[in-house]
């Protein structure tokens, strides 16, 4: 199991509501956006996660677009998608624009994660079925990681779901040869499975439920890729939930619940998710629920307590939804840097 921790956050844009509730502007949300990116990397964050989303409040549609803008302002933190929905995107241009950001980084950090969609939005939108959900994704990774795996810019590749590649020149190649390559996963046990046996590394996103029952998951992972033949450094964990850090744990609560409750009203009406109730939150922001909601002590403490369980070498937190305040996301993001991080190293290196 790995020893060290990365800390870091992610997110998939957050518009801003006005005084009265209503909207704010989309534009106003992306730039929120590459601000905190670029303050996170000054402040010492080690990862920043960019996910996709098609929403008016989650207007983070373009990760390579987004990464691209913060690799030129950044000089130190990883910056992954978080993560680019491959089903429904083309491979190639995902590949294409993540090796662009990663020209501009100078190299080495920039990542990929691939996922399926938990957001359903994406198969009207670019013109696929969700009928084809399965074949979509598992075709399409097998397209990125041939062009990601490739010994040259020339690329050939055959399947089903678009024209078929012959030895193509896909450029331009990543500084480093390749991009580190991740599978995302909300806690399927096939998708455990299958990146193990395909010797990529694992992010699980953990949004609900006691986060230490992912550790059979992260078992299987293990075994799956043990059983491939693969032990290298690509075999490892990350995970992603949300959270927000504060000075002081009621401060914790009280800043995250009113953009909490407006998620929950706004998934209700897109995908039939339950009336939100004050007292799901508050068990979710306790141990050992899923939300890392509290002062730096908390929720370095938790993040500890889960890698005893996970193993995992990245814990990253999203805190930006629902209309957050801005300022409350920009001191979470110092807060996790200078002094959970800190917290966390001194935690493990006890262990």
């Amino acid at each position: 199991m790995e020893g060290t921790m990365e800390i870091g956050a992610y997110s998939f844009g957050d518009t801003p509501l006005n005084a009265d509730g209503t909207t704010g502007s989309t534009a106003e949300g992306i730039k929120n956006l590459f601000e905190a990116i670029v303050h996170a990397d000054t402040q010492g964050l080690d990862y920043f996660g960019v996910g996709e989303h098609h929403t008016v409040s989650m207007p983070a549609s373009s990760p390579g677009a987004m990464l691209a803008a913060a690799a030129g302002a950044t000089k130190n933190i990883k910056l992954g998608s978080a993560a680019s929905i491959i089903s429904t995107d083309d491979p190639v241009r995902v590949f294409q624009q993540m090796a662009t950001a990663d020209a501009i980084s100078g190299g080495g950090r920039i990542e990929i994660t691939a996922g399926r969609g938990s957001s359903v939005e994406t198969f009207p939108l670019f013109g696929f079925d969700l009928r084809d959900y399965d074949q979509l994704y598992s075709e399409k990774l097998e397209l990125l990681m041939a062009i990601n795996s490739a010994e040259s810019e020339n690329v050939t590749w055959h399947g089903s779901v678009r024209t078929a590649i012959e030895n193509l020149a896909v450029v331009p190649r990543p500084v480093q040869g390749k991009l580190p390559l991740w599978i995302a996963t909300g806690g399927s046990p096939a998708s455990s499975a299958r990146a193990g046996k395909l010797g990529l590394p694992i992010s699980y996103g953990i949004i609900g439920g006691a986060p230490h029952r992912f550790s059979s998951l992260a078992d299987l992972y293990r075994q799956s890729a043990a059983q491939a033949g693969h032990t290298g450094s690509d075999i490892k964990v990350s995970v992603a939930a949300l959270g927000l850090v504060a000075p002081t744990k009621q401060e914790a609560l009280d800043r995250l619940y009113p953009s909490w409750h407006n998620l929950n009203v706004e998934m209700g009406r897109l995908r039939g998710w339950p009336a939100p109730d004050k007292n799901a939150y508050l068990a979710q922001a306790q141990a050992p629920g899923a939300y890392y909601v509290g002062d730096p002590d908390e929720v370095a403490q938790r993040i500890v307590h889960l890698h005893g369980y996970m193993g995992h070498m990245r814990h990253f937190l999203q805190s930006d939804f629902g209309g957050l305040p801005h300022e409350y996301f920009l001191e979470s993001i110092t807060l996790l840097a200078t002094e959970v991080k800190p917290r966390v190293e001194r935690l493990l290196a006890k262990k």
